[in-house]
């Protein structure tokens, strides 16, 4: 068995995947994960906390990768750059499964283990696979670590909901390696799937002013569109998003245009859908504003129990029925609804005509970091489980990408 990591860098055609293992009961499925990834065509190395280590052997790992594990950040015998050298080697850094504790210290910017220290030290691609107790992985702190890791564009892959290893039956669940595997080698297609594409995204909700005070809205934390542009722009399009009044950063290449009512957002969509290839319209625009807007805050006494509102234009409607049908750009809409799911996506596929809904429960998605989507097109409905919104976001993404790719195959 060799000595010491070799990390020497392949010819550029091979996929280099480092396996991070951090120590949990799900700790075994990392073997079959490296295999599975294997099968793939995967050339794979493996680093591991101290803790993996007794649920399962470093030799396990040298013996199916042919490579020694980076086990410990101190050991003189493999030099002092190991991590540095394994971080640099990666294409695809994926720890599984991540538990509570390693996204925690992920999150905070630990580097005092072999594993955070190799991460440190990466440009590639970082996901994670969470495995956990339910009640750990539901923990505030934990879905915190999880939306800051997001942020910083690492792909969460799971958890899923089954039996977990205390007897009972929850989210926490770390995906099948089977499945982990054939994410990563979806995300490595689909790297620059949207190479050269114009996308306008528009997030977040629209506030419709009464007087300088108030205004009528909605819940929308816009990190469903977020994510969308977030990925969008990572899978090499170039992203517009237009965003109602957020808590959000804007994601890394991409251009924000900041708006706050349903009129602004319009002014924004007609000067702009002519020359997209894809709209996809995440926000929660409002309905209906005041008839009248006040330039006084309005006293109690003069408000009365009574408000006139009028309809608000609604904007991707009006797009998709003035879409020529030569070259159009695809529109995606999304319908929040609280009942009736299904019928409720289907009647404004057809009514707004538009290419794609994007179907989820709003008593899931508003103000959450996950998502439970159904993606509702012609002839076509595709149910998801309950994911984070990037892996909503991926699922939407790898529908658009396909369909524009199958467009421009037929042309």
């Amino acid at each position: 068995m060799p000595t010491a990591v070799d990390v020497e860098a392949p010819p550029s055609a091979e996929w280099r995947v480092v396996v991070g293992v951090s120590g949990g009961i799900a700790s075994y499925k990392a073997l079959l994960l490296v295999r599975a990834l294997q099968a793939r065509g995967a050339k794979v190395r493996v680093v591991m906390t101290s803790s993996a280590k007794r649920f399962v052997q470093a030799l396990s790992f040298a013996a199916l990768t042919q490579h020694p594990v980076l086990e410990e950040l101190w050991d003189a015998s493999r030099g002092d750059e190991a991590h540095v050298e394994l971080g640099q080697w990666a294409q695809d850094f994926i720890v599984a499964p991540a538990t509570m504790n390693a996204l925690a210290r992920w999150a905070q910017g630990f580097a005092d283990d072999a594993l955070l220290a190799s991460l440190a030290c990466t440009q590639a691609r970082c996901f994670a696979a969470p495995a956990m107790h339910r009640e750990m992985w539901m923990q505030a702190s934990t879905q915190r670590n999880v939306a800051w890791l997001e942020a910083q564009g690492v792909r969460f892959i799971g958890p899923e909901e089954g039996a977990l290893a205390s007897g009972d039956f929850g989210i926490g669940r770390m995906s099948e390696p089977e499945a982990i595997a054939d994410r990563l080698v979806a995300e490595r297609a689909g790297g620059q799937s949207l190479a050269g594409r114009r996308i306008l995204v528009s997030a977040g909700p629209t506030q419709e002013a009464l007087d300088p005070v108030r205004f009528l809205g909605n819940r929308s934390s816009g990190k469903m569109g977020y994510a969308l542009a977030r990925l969008a722009a990572e899978r090499g399009a170039k992203v517009t998003l237009v965003s109602g009044p957020v808590r959000l950063a804007t994601p890394p290449g991409v251009e924000r245009i900041d708006v706050s009512s349903a009129l602004e957002m319009r002014e924004v969509l007609q000067r702009s859908w002519r020359s997209l290839d894809a709209l996809l319209m995440s926000a929660a625009v409002a309905d209906f504003r005041p008839e009248r807007y006040a330039e006084q805050k309005l006293k109690k006494g003069a408000m009365g129990a009574t408000l006139s509102l009028v309809p608000n234009p609604d904007l991707i409607a009006e797009i998709g029925h003035a879409r020529p049908a030569e070259s159009p750009p695809l529109l995606v809409a999304f319908a929040a609804e609280t009942e009736n799911l299904l019928q409720h996506a289907e009647r404004k596929l057809q009514d707004k005509k538009v290419d794609l809904v994007v179907a989820n429960d709003a008593r899931v998605a508003l103000e959450s970091d996950r998502n439970e989507i159904t993606l509702v097109s012609a002839g076509e409905v595709r149910p998801f489980p309950a994911c984070s919104k990037r892996e909503a976001a991926a699922h939407i993404l790898d529908w658009v990408a396909q369909r524009l790719s199958s467009r421009v195959s037929s042309d």
